[in-house]
């Protein structure tokens, strides 16, 4: 098959996407798949066309390092473009698109993850991995997650939603502060005093024009995966300082990941019924991961849904497959499979 690996944009995660998509278009091609790697904001002006695009058997080390340099100069570059009315698509990126058997989301974030690039793809009629438009613009946008899971039952922190230039009358301390529609934790904070709480508020704003303001949930860190509607074995991740953060996430050896998690099966099977139903009632198919929580008295809490799960080598939904025997290439391959299903 002839696959592009959509990369980069614009986002705050657009380094961990990068990483993603490198060794998902590594992965693919030793799947003996014709595949190759795209920055979605930046395009490429390096091909004749789509058949040489497809069929070069370029360094995507490389390439993605080349393009991680160019991460600083993306905000002044978007400015720039929206002055011209050039639009978010970088040079060829459609072009190739349109020419590949499927396109792999490699994207995390912002015009990525938040179902705009999708609906464009369904109009076109291009073929894509991970779950539609809809349910993308759902679960990135964490007031309306919870809007629609605690509709169908599902247990979340409470929590309200803030927008910029409002006031909140009342927080409760300790509580957490984060962006709407952010992702891999970043602009997320939590606060333990009013000071705090204050300082949050106004760092989170930095990122968005609308934040959550939620209780604050001790306890014990987990995700699931859910794959095809079945969730695979639960995770545990246990930070080695403070919470689940950005640098907790990507640095290595900055958590532990503990998959099949030790906790009593009773628990670990509620956790993936928990799963399975967000992503039901969120509409999220053929794939997505749940975070969530499990307090001092047991009780289970779902965080968020995310539509388009890092595959880096520090990354839960490769761990969580290879705890059942599948390995990255496999999985890689399984994901292009089941989400061809949905054109069939």
């Amino acid at each position: 098959m002839n696959i592009v690996v959509l990369a980069g944009g614009t986002s705050t995660e657009r380094d961990i996407s990068l990483l993603t998509s490198t060794k998902v278009c590594e992965s693919l091609r030793r799947n003996g798949h014709h595949a190759n790697m795209i920055d979605v904001f930046l395009g490429t002006e390096e091909y004749a066309d789509a058949e040489s695009f497809f069929l070069d058997q370029n360094d995507l080390e490389e390439l993605g390092a080349k393009l991680a340099e160019q991460s600083k100069n993306i905000a002044k570059l978007e400015k720039e473009r929206n002055a011209k009315s050039e639009g978010f698509f970088g040079t060829k990126v459609l072009e190739f698109c349109k020419a590949a058997d499927i396109v792999f989301m490699g994207l995390h974030g912002a015009n990525g993850e938040d179902g705009k690039i999708q609906a464009a793809f369904d109009l076109m009629g291009i073929k894509y991995t991970g779950t539609g438009y809809l349910s993308s613009a759902i679960s990135m946008d964490k007031e309306l997650t919870k809007k629609v899971l605690i509709a169908e039952g599902i247990p979340m922190p409470k929590g309200v939603c803030l927008k910029k230039g409002h006031k909140i009358e009342y927080a409760p301390l300790p509580c957490v502060v984060k962006p709407c529609c952010g992702g891999s934790s970043v602009g997320v904070y939590i606060a333990n005093t009013e000071d705090e709480f204050n300082q949050a508020v106004k760092d989170a704003f930095e990122y968005e024009d609308h934040i959550l303001v939620e209780e604050y949930v001790k306890g014990r860190e987990f995700s699931v995966a859910v794959v095809n509607g079945r969730a695979l074995p639960v995770v545990e991740i246990v930070p080695h300082d403070g919470f689940y953060d950005y640098e907790n996430k990507y640095k290595d050896g900055a958590s532990d990941h503990i998959c099949p998690a030790n906790i009593p099966e009773e628990l670990s099977d509620q956790m993936k019924r928990w799963a399975e139903k967000a992503c039901e009632a969120a509409e999220v198919y053929p794939y997505g991961r749940v975070d969530e929580l499990v307090n001092e008295d047991g009780e289970i809490y779902c965080l968020e849904i995310n539509t388009l799960p890092g595959m880096t080598p520090n990354s839960l939904i490769p761990l969580e497959a290879a705890a059942e025997g599948m390995s990255y290439d496999e999985l890689t391959q399984h994901l292009i499979d089941i989400s061809m299903e949905k054109y069939i």
